[in-house]
């Protein structure tokens, strides 16, 4: 019987991502999203004892467009996701996926001491994890 060999999510995570500020209106992160091609916005702590905020595309369908809301007048922090879930990239992508489940997320920042390194979603767990040999 052949050992399983474990994909860690520093494997198959992404550093394609953007780093924002909470305070740029919704219209400026969308055309940063257009601009980097990016599948997330993270967004910057204020400070040492902040934690990061996540902005995703379907936050802003279900909190901004689906409610009639003016774009260039919301801020991203009205609408993000704070504080986030980050994930360890030692993490196995088994746990990865079920932490995910558990939460109901469909992407995470990588963080290695605090910082963030790259982002994870369910994409990459899926397609490069049980592709991996």
């Amino acid at each position: 019987m052949r050992e399983r060999k474990v994909v860690r999510v520093r494997d198959v995570m992404t550093n394609h991502f953007a780093m924002v500020d909470g305070l740029i209106t919704i219209k400026a992160a969308l055309e940063i999203y257009k601009e980097k091609q990016v599948t997330a916005l993270l967004v910057n702590k204020r400070h040492d004892d902040d934690e990061y905020g996540i902005l995703l595309l379907s936050d802003i369908a279900k909190k901004v467009l689906a409610q009639d809301r003016a774009p260039e007048r919301i801020n991203v922090y009205e609408v993000m996701t704070k504080p986030v879930v980050g994930v360890d990239p030692q993490m196995d992508v088994r746990y990865c996926a079920r932490l995910f489940d558990n939460f109901g997320l469909s992407m995470a920042p990588v963080l290695s001491n605090g910082e963030v390194m790259g982002v994870v979603g369910y994409n990459q767990i899926v397609l490069d994890g049980l592709l991996t040999d």
